[in-house]
């Protein structure tokens, strides 16, 4: 049975000669980036005049005409199609599809936190609760100085701690982060005593080897003493201040009025290493070298004070003693004189 074909349709033998179409991308680059396809006028009106979808000739099907399904041919997923918008070209395009493309901008990709980061992020953060109130300490601005807080030991039975305090490791005043990062070392010094502290405890000031210019000052002396807890002022048992300067007692002097009575009698001034030997014990209590050479300067110096005082009453002695001696004779000869006379 011979099929009819209209005029305005293309003949199967019209068809059998156009070229196939690819179904694979060539990817040997004998071609160029892009292919374009030129699509055939379709007439997309709806009424039913020729060369409409909606015509007779269109909608009419063969009854003996077989199609395969199997036989034709699917694009593959690789093949892209891109529609420009303009006319009836589709593009072809060889290179998967970038911003500029599709003009479309690609987000950057978040960086993974990782763990090693987290731990240093915790290493220079310290989040601390003092008097009920939550603090942030900068761990990274008080590194150099955090030997100005220690754990000395025990004393006596239990655990009776013996915190050792060194003002020789506190900041230059004239550094232009002084407040800062006296205000983060307060809050440090203040969590590890609670951290270290169970029981009694008693506070060890080493003030030697320490200029004026890193010496604490008063309002920070005043906050540290306000911000301490009951606990910790009430198991206080004593404050040794070693190798005491007039600085020192003068700063003490003044605070008086703000502290109780029962405190400042807890403190107790110390002039040598020697002399807190005999008070406590000594094993555990990390003296800084600084402080060790300060203490031998001192007691060299005294020792040629003391010597020097020594021959001073050693000459003294003499003089009188041979003045002594010259009176003694000069008596003796008067004596002798008179005798002859008579």
């Amino acid at each position: 049975m011979d099929i009819p074909f209209d005029e305005g349709s293309p003949s199967p033998l019209a068809e059998e000669s156009r070229p196939v179409p690819p179904n694979s991308l060539d990817l040997n680059g004998s071609h160029p980036g892009k292919k374009k396809l030129t699509a055939p006028e379709i007439s997309l009106s709806l009424d039913q005049s020729e060369g409409s979808i909606l015509s007779d000739d269109n909608l009419d099907t063969p009854e003996d005409l077989d199609i395969n399904v199997d036989d034709l041919e699917t694009p593959d997923e690789a093949d892209s199609l891109e529609y420009s918008g303009q006319g009836n070209e589709l593009e072809w395009e060889d290179e998967t599809p970038s911003a500029i493309n599709t003009g479309r901008e690609v987000a950057e990709p978040i960086p993974e936190y990782t763990a090693e980061e987290e731990r240093i992020d915790n290493r220079l953060w310290r989040t601390v609760v003092i008097g009920e109130q939550e603090h942030r300490i900068d761990m990274k601005a008080i590194e150099p100085y955090r030997k100005v807080v220690s754990h000395g030991g025990y004393y006596s039975d239990g655990l009776n701690a013996i915190i050792v305090f060194a003002a020789c490791f506190l900041p230059e005043s004239n550094r232009p982060d002084y407040n800062y990062i006296m205000e983060n070392l307060f809050l440090y010094v203040i969590s590890t005593l609670e951290l270290l502290v169970a029981e009694d405890y008693m506070i060890i000031y080493l003030n030697g080897a320490t200029p004026r210019r890193k010496m604490p000052g008063f309002n920070w002396m005043k906050k540290c003493y306000q911000m301490i807890d009951r606990r910790l002022r009430k198991n206080l048992k004593s404050f040794i201040i070693v190798h005491p300067s007039w600085f020192i007692r003068t700063i003490l002097a003044v605070t008086r009025p703000f502290i109780s009575s029962k405190f400042s009698s807890k403190i107790r001034y110390v002039s040598s290493l020697a002399e807190l030997e005999e008070l406590i014990p000594m094993q555990h209590v990390q003296i800084p070298d600084t402080i060790r050479e300060c203490e031998e300067e001192k007691c060299k110096k005294r020792r040629m004070r003391l010597d020097e005082e020594l021959k001073e009453a050693s000459d003294t002695t003499n003089r009188l003693s041979i003045e002594s001696e010259a009176s003694s004779d000069e008596q003796v000869a008067e004596t002798t004189l008179d005798k002859h006379i008579e």
